[in-house]
């Protein structure tokens, strides 16, 4: 039987706000629905992607500023920026605007490296710079300290009838703490926990240690917690696709399973030279789900989760999985939603 010892704490979701070239509008209603709709149902916190140049939210801040004005208790976060398409100074002052808007309940997640297709971007990005620019962990090192509030100029003082700061403003108090790295490599679990940052598992993650995708989780989460100064109490949220289907109509179970079953060669084996390994998407009913994620490996090291919904399905299918999630799934797994 599942181990159904360890309830699960806090439950999440993520959406990537797919939207229609020729008509952006809508889709962007949509992911602002879909986050109001979470916070009806109780659920503890709703994600967003990032996506550039493609047909997903490329502006995540942006979008969360908006359901700052839209919802008043769940936990809004982002999984995960990547800081090379940032200025961290410029997001630093974006992010406390937006944690101040929400009343302290903004959840940055990040993450490291050359920009996607970067040889196709750098010109258009940063034409003076590219050569320059530093992609590595210091980017995120910079993030943390203008966010915790320290100096970022020499000067602060008045000058004629205008007033400067030598610090991010404004400073939102406590959001540092509420900082996660999304990492996929145990390289990447031990920097966040050597920073006490939060840190975000992956669906996709580098085969180092195993080709099994629950045993790597797994060893990312204590690697994490084995160089976090909190240890066990250290937060990590796990990511995976999870579908149930227990009110899904005919229509819509088909098209899920057809949806996973063209996604899962790519999770037999390693993919491409950074031997990256894809997480199976889970479909099924609710019973079946908790049944296997009581069994999984990274899962029985959380009492967190923040569940991907599939990226191409249409507004009224995300109700309906989020509606089993809250109430049939979470429940399954010991949660119980937020009044």
């Amino acid at each position: 039987m599942p181990d159904a010892s360890r309830p699960l704490r806090s439950l999440g979701f993520l959406t990537i706000g797919v939207f229609d070239a020729d008509d952006p509008g809508p889709g962007h209603e949509s992911t602002l629905r879909v986050i109001e709709l979470g916070e009806q149902l109780g659920f503890d916190s709703a994600w967003v992607r990032h996506r550039h140049l493609q047909h997903g939210i490329s502006s995540p801040v942006a979008i969360l500023a908006a359901a700052t004005q839209r919802t008043s208790r769940i936990a809004l976060g982002t999984a995960v920026i990547p800081l090379g398409w940032e200025n961290p100074l410029r997001l630093a002052e974006d992010l406390a605007t937006v944690d101040l808007l929400s009343g302290g309940r903004l959840n940055p997640g990040l993450s490291v490296g050359p920009p996607m297709r970067w040889d196709d971007v750098k010109e258009a990005l940063y034409p003076d710079t590219a050569d320059a620019e530093d992609f590595s962990y210091e980017r995120v090192e910079r993030l943390l300290r203008m966010v915790r509030g320290e100096a970022v100029s020499p000067f602060s003082g008045t000058v004629g009838i205008e007033q400067f700061s030598d610090r991010v403003q404004p400073h939102a108090a406590g959001l540092a703490e509420r900082l996660w790295y999304g990492g996929a490599s145990l390289r990447s679990a031990q920097w966040a926990g050597e920073h006490a940052m939060s840190f975000l598992t992956s669906s996709v993650v580098k085969a180092e240690e195993s080709e099994d995708f629950a045993e790597i989780q797994r060893s990312h989460v204590r690697r994490f917690r084995e160089h976090h100064p909190l240890g066990d109490a250290a937060r990590v949220s796990q990511g995976l696709v999870v579908v149930p289907t227990d009110t899904a109509t005919p229509e819509q179970r088909a098209r899920y399973e057809a949806y996973a079953e063209s996604r899962l060669a790519r999770t037999r084996t390693p993919q491409g030279p950074a031997r990256m390994m894809f997480a199976p998407d889970l479909v099924g009913t609710s019973e079946q789900i908790a049944e296997t994620l009581h069994a999984h490996a990274g899962f029985r090291e959380v009492d967190e989760v923040a569940f991907a919904l599939p990226f191409s399905f249409e507004h009224d299918d995300y109700v309906q999985i989020l509606t089993d999630i809250a109430t049939r799934l979470g429940p399954a797994l010991g949660w119980s939603p937020a009044p």
